[in-house]
C-alpha cells in the first residue's frame, strides 16, 4: 500500500477513534445521572468496540497503529522507516484533533475547549506507564503467536486498562493531546498532558526493549539452539 493512502488511513482512523472516546464519554456523562462508574464503564466498552472494528477495518492498509507509542515501537523495531514514522506520528495527531472536533459537533459542543479535568501525580504517571507497556505487550505477543487476534486482543486490554489503572489507561499521546481539548468526560488538562506523555513514550520504549529480549528472532534463536546442541541441522525453536 502506498505511503499516501497509509497515511491517509492513520488520519481516518485515528479520527474515529477519538470520535468514539469522547463522543461516547459525552453521552455517557449525560445519559449515567451522575453514576461515574455507570458512566466509566459505558466509555469503556464502547472505546473496546470501537477499537475492534477500526483495527480490523485499518489494519491491512497502515497497520491501524493509531497511536504515535505504537509507530516509535515499530520504528525503534525497523519496521517502519524514521521518515514514515515521523509522518504516520503527525497524520495520528491531525487525526486526532479532527475527531474530537467531530465528537464535540455531533453533541452540540465547541469543536475545542480546553479541559480543565485534573489528571496528575505519581500514581496517574505510573499508571500511564503501566498501561502502555502493557498495550505493547499485548500486541507484541499477539502480532507473534496469535496475529488473527490482535483486535480483539487490544480492545480487551483497553477495557480492561481503564479500570484496572488510575489514569483509565490513555496509553496514547495523540489521544492525550486530543483529549486535553476537550472539557468533557475523558478529557485532561493541557498542564498535565505531558507529564502523561512522557510515561507513554517511556512505557513504549521499555515494553519494545524488553519483548525484543523475550521473543527474539526465530531464526536467530534456532541459530542459539544449534550452537548449543553442537549440531549442524536446523532445530525448531519451540521444541
Amino acid at each position: 500500500m502506498d505511503l499516501h493512502r497509509r497515511l491517509f488511513a492513520e488520519w481516518l482512523g485515528t479520527a474515529f477513534l477519538l470520535a468514539v472516546v469522547v463522543g461516547s464519554g459525552i453521552m455517557a456523562e449525560r445519559l449515567s445521572g451522575g453514576n461515574t462508574g455507570v458512566a466509566l464503564m459505558a466509555n469503556a466498552l464502547a472505546t473496546g468496540g470501537g477499537l475492534i472494528a477500526l483495527i480490523l477495518t485499518f489494519g491491512g492498509i497502515s497497520g491501524a497503529h493509531f497511536n504515535p507509542a505504537v509507530t516509535l515501537a515499530a520504528a525503534l523495531r525497523r519496521e517502519l522507516s524514521s521518515r514514515d514514522a515521523s509522518l504516520y506520528v503527525l497524520a495520528q495527531l491531525a487525526g486526532a484533533f479532527c475527531g474530537v472536533a467531530a465528537a464535540h459537533g455531533m453533541f452540540g459542543e465547541a469543536l475545542f475547549f480546553a479541559s480543565q479535568h485534573v489528571r496528575t501525580g505519581p500514581a496517574q504517571w505510573w499508571s500511564e506507564f503501566i498501561a502502555t507497556f502493557g498495550l505493547l505487550a499485548v500486541i507484541f505477543g499477539c502480532s507473534r503467536s496469535r496475529p488473527e487476534a490482535v483486535p480483539y486482543a487490544v480492545a480487551s486490554y483497553i477495557v480492561g486498562a481503564y479500570w484496572f489503572t488510575a489514569s483509565t489507561s490513555f496509553a496514547n499521546p495523540a489521544v492525550t493531546l486530543a483529549r486535553a481539548a476537550s472539557d468533557t468526560f475523558a478529557g485532561i488538562r493541557p498542564v498535565d498532558a505531558p507529564a502523561f506523555i512522557a510515561a507513554q513514550l517511556v512505557g513504549a520504549v521499555t515494553a519494545t526493549l524488553v519483548f525484543g529480549w523475550l521473543l527474539r528472532d526465530k531464526a536467530a534463536l534456532s541459530l542459539d539452539l544449534m550452537a548449543n546442541a553442537g549440531e549442524d541441522r536446523p532445530v525448531h525453536p519451540l521444541k
